[in-house]
């Protein structure tokens, strides 16, 4: 089984995984989480370290920065930067992710195809990635999730608790503004799709909402 968390930062994905991961476990299944964002999966981050020693920091440099910023804004460097993403996911989600499902595995992926398009869309905006042959396969090849969710909270929420988070790299007000009104879109996130969760709500009272719409909605009574 598959399913997938999309939503803010701070919207209370991690918190609503570990539960229902805890929730899978205690019923005795092998449970898988992955963590993936085009262009920042553990495997693509072992790659720029690779790349960076070889030729260098200055050409790839890490973290946000104006200067990476630049680097990024270079057609070569943004198309190979594009394509090494997208084979990288090929290779997670449509291999190992739907692998691991066939083998009986519950996987829990924290943000998952939809959310890498708003972030190559904000990222990338000259870009015309959605007509490459690449994004083409990548959509064809990942695996539909068994359910998918996406948590939610306004925009002033989620700055107060990346600050109360201490995260390192947070997104600012005008990004956090266009992602909350690109998650909110249906043509992005279509509710026949995707269960809607306020993130404002308790704890206890989404990990209910999550663990009725599994119950109800999966093909298999795993829970």
């Amino acid at each position: 089984m598959i399913i997938s968390f999309s939503g803010m930062d701070g919207a209370g994905k991690s918190t609503q995984i570990e539960l229902l991961s805890e929730a899978f476990l205690e019923k005795g299944y092998d449970v898988k989480l992955v963590w993936a964002r085009g262009g920042y999966t553990p495997g693509f981050e072992f790659l720029k370290k690779i790349m960076r020693s070889v030729l260098g920091k200055k050409l790839f440099p890490s973290g946000r920065s104006e200067n990476r910023t630049k680097k990024l804004e270079n057609p070569i460097i943004q198309k190979l930067w594009q394509t090494l993403a997208l084979v990288d996911l090929m290779l997670l989600w449509g291999l190992y992710v739907r692998l691991s499902s066939i083998r009986g595995k519950v996987v829990i992926c924290d943000r998952y195809l939809n959310d890498t398009l708003l972030d190559f869309r904000r990222n990338f905006p000259a870009a015309k990635f959605e007509e490459s042959i690449l994004w083409g396969v990548l959509r064809f090849i990942v695996p539909e999730p068994d359910h998918s969710f996406l948590i939610w909270i306004p925009v002033e929420v989620s700055l107060k608790r990346s600050i109360a988070k201490g995260e390192p790299f947070p997104d600012d007000k005008e990004t956090l503004e266009w992602r909350l009104g690109a998650y909110l879109n249906e043509a992005n996130f279509p509710v026949g799709q995707f269960t809607l969760i306020d993130g404002r709500n308790s704890v206890e009272e989404n990990y209910e909402k999550l663990l009725a719409s599994i119950t109800v909605n999966c093909r298999k009574g795993y829970l």
